[in-house]
């Protein structure tokens, strides 16, 4: 397959079991690289053995990462894409047909439409597992990520076309997985939260958790995916009632930031 003056992104810490499925489903990238934040369990041997360039940065948060990454790019057009996300061959061949008139033309960006792979099998019915639209491929000089800590997005102005088929993203391989970055996203959201001094509203957490389930459960159709559909609604409502606890918790004892910060750094949750 003939590369196209494109570079794929990755930011990585410990990915060894995924990196290299990752990386190969990009064939046509003319470069690839990844930025590495102190993996220690061989992910930087195996990115360079599946053709990547490595960079090491220390942890900035998400946005900050990513508009690093783009910096560090060879070229102005960027794919990016998460250790654990990959290219489907169909979407490989569309990017492949589509990407010389999308980069020669305007755009400052494409969305693409993401699969969502949970407990070993692709969600059917849950709306933002079943084609969930991300924009994951831009050009660096009309389009930058925002500087959140966590949930950054990609902001650009002008129209942007969608892509047809999808990337897939082995969502959380098992619950533990799931908890362990519930924890660090929270910790993340909440460090964003008390720099912007957001106020704390304790008395909205009990409706938060059963919006959120209901939201999720019923109005974005996770209980047409069975048990697997109950618990992926379960765990956002308690994600979005643990972020409201944990903020209140920083508010009023500041020490604990840097109390979980060294209790979460030991299971290699915080960076």
């Amino acid at each position: 397959m003939p590369t196209l003056p494109l570079t794929l992104a990755v930011i990585a810490y410990n990915e060894a079991d995924c990196i290299a499925r990752c990386l190969d489903s990009v064939p046509f990238a003319a470069e690839k690289l990844v930025v590495d934040s102190g993996s220690d369990d061989g992910t930087v041997a195996i990115a360079r053995a599946h053709g990547a360039r490595v960079v090491h940065q220390d942890w900035l948060g998400f946005g900050p990462q990513r508009n690093f990454a783009s910096e560090q790019c060879a070229h102005n057009w960027i794919l990016v894409l998460d250790a654990d996300e990959w290219l489907s061959p169909e979407l490989a061949a569309e990017l492949e047909r589509r990407l010389p008139a999308l980069m020669a033309g305007p755009a400052p960006a494409a969305y693409l439409r993401r699969r969502t792979i949970y407990m070993g099998r692709p969600m059917r019915w849950y709306r933002p597992a079943v084609g969930e639209k991300l924009a994951r491929l831009y050009h660096r000089g009309r389009a930058r990520w925002t500087d959140a800590r966590v949930h950054e997005s990609l902001r650009f102005e002008g129209a942007a076309p969608t892509l047809d088929a999808p990337f897939d993203h082995a969502n959380n391989p098992t619950l533990p997985h799931k908890q362990l970055k519930v924890l660090r996203y929270a910790e993340l959201k909440c460090r964003d939260w008390l720099d912007k001094g957001k106020p704390v509203r304790m008395w909205q957490t009990p409706f938060v958790f059963a919006l959120a389930f209901l939201k999720d459960y019923l109005f974005r159709l996770a209980f047409l995916d069975g048990w697997r559909g109950f618990m992926v609604a379960h765990t956002a409502a308690a994600y979005a009632a643990y972020k409201r606890m944990r903020h209140y918790e920083m508010v009023h004892n500041p020490a604990s930031v840097a109390e979980a910060a060294r209790v979460l750094s030991k299971h290699h949750i915080e960076r």
